[in-house]
C-alpha cells in the first residue's frame, strides 16, 4: 500500500485537531498547517507549499466560522471561505491531489421543515453561508478530484459545545439555549472517521456528512444532561437567536451516503454518548 502524504489546512480547528488523531504517522505523512504556517488567502503561499510538498490528499478545514464575525466583516468572510477555497482547489489541481473541502449546513436558507438533501438547491441567507457556498463553487470549478462535505452543529473538544453545557448546568443549575433552532448535531470524531474512510476512495462529489436525526438546541442540551445525570433547568431564550446570523432549520440528510452505502453515520444521541464517554466529561 502506497504511503499517503496528507496536508491538513486549518489543523488547529475543531475538525483539524481530531483528524490528526485518526491518521497514523507510521502509515501516512501528515502535514498539519494553520494560518501561521500557510495562509490560504495568499495564493502564492498556498501554491508554493503544495508544489514543494506534493501532497496527494489535501483536507481543507480552514474557515472563518463565527457567524457574527462573518456578518459584520463580509470581506474577510469571503477572503477566507471563498478565495481561500479557490486557492486550495487550484493548488490541489496543480499537484493532482484529492481535495476534501469542509462546508456547512448554512448554505441552506433554513425555511424547510424537513432535512436537506444534496439535491436541494442551496439558498444561503447569511454571510457565512454565502461565503461558504462560493467556496464550494470554486472547488467544483478549479479542482477535478474533490469531495465537498457539508456538516452541521459540529461538537468537539476545540469548540467546547458539550463541555460548556455541562459546566453551565453544574455551576448555575440551569442552561440557557437559543429558541427555535434545529439541526443535526455531529461529533467531530465521527466526522474524522468518515473523512479517513472517504479519502481512500474515488467517490468524488458533494456529500452531507452529519449524524442522523434532528434536534433543537434544547433537545441537544437535555440529552447531554440526561447522559450525565445532571438535574438542571433548560431555558430557551429568544434573545440568543441573533437575527440574520444563523438559519433556524438546517438539519441534513446523508442521502448520497445512504444511497451509495459508502459510510453510515450513527444517530446523534449515540454519537453524543460516545463523545462524552471518550472525553471523560
Amino acid at each position: 500500500m502506497n504511503r499517503n502524504t496528507i496536508w491538513i489546512s486549518g489543523a488547529n480547528g475543531k475538525i483539524g485537531k481530531i483528524l490528526q488523531r485518526y491518521l497514523d504517522p507510521l502509515e501516512d505523512e501528515v502535514l498539519a498547517t494553520d494560518k501561521d504556517i500557510v495562509d490560504i488567502v495568499n495564493s502564492d503561499e498556498t501554491s508554493i507549499f503544495a508544489r514543494r510538498n506534493r501532497p496527494n490528499i489535501i483536507i481543507n478545514c480552514s474557515a472563518l466560522t463565527d457567524p457574527v464575525v462573518c456578518q459584520e466583516h463580509p470581506d474577510e468572510a469571503f477572503r477566507v471561505n471563498a478565495l481561500g477555497a479557490r486557492n486550495m482547489a487550484v493548488a490541489a489541481n496543480t499537484v493532482d491531489a484529492k481535495l476534501i473541502h469542509m462546508s456547512t449546513d448554512d448554505v441552506f436558507s433554513g425555511q424547510s421543515r424537513s432535512a436537506y438533501r444534496e439535491y436541494d438547491a442551496p439558498h444561503p441567507t447569511t454571510m457565512y453561508g454565502k461565503s461558504k457556498l462560493m467556496g464550494e463553487s470554486f472547488v467544483r470549478e478549479f479542482s477535478v478530484k474533490h469531495f465537498i462535505l457539508r456538516t452541521s452543529w459540529l461538537f468537539s473538544p476545540v469548540n467546547h459545545r458539550v463541555e460548556d453545557i455541562i459546566k453551565e448546568a453544574r455551576e448555575n443549575g440551569k442552561v440557557v439555549v437559543p429558541r427555535a433552532q434545529f439541526s443535526s448535531p455531529t461529533s467531530a470524531y465521527q466526522l474524522a472517521e468518515f473523512i479517513v474512510t472517504l479519502m481512500n476512495t474515488y467517490e468524488y462529489g458533494i456529500y452531507h456528512a452529519s449524524c442522523q436525526g434532528v434536534a433543537s438546541r434544547k433537545e441537544f442540551a437535555e440529552e447531554i444532561l440526561r447522559i450525565k445525570g445532571i438535574d438542571a433547568e433548560i431555558i430557551e431564550d429568544e434573545n440568543l437567536r441573533i437575527a440574520g446570523h444563523r438559519p433556524d432549520f438546517t438539519a441534513l440528510e446523508n442521502f448520497l451516503l445512504n444511497t451509495s452505502k459508502i459510510y453510515e453515520f450513527p444517530d446523534w444521541k449515540s454519537s453524543l454518548k460516545a463523545y462524552i464517554e471518550k472525553n471523560n466529561l
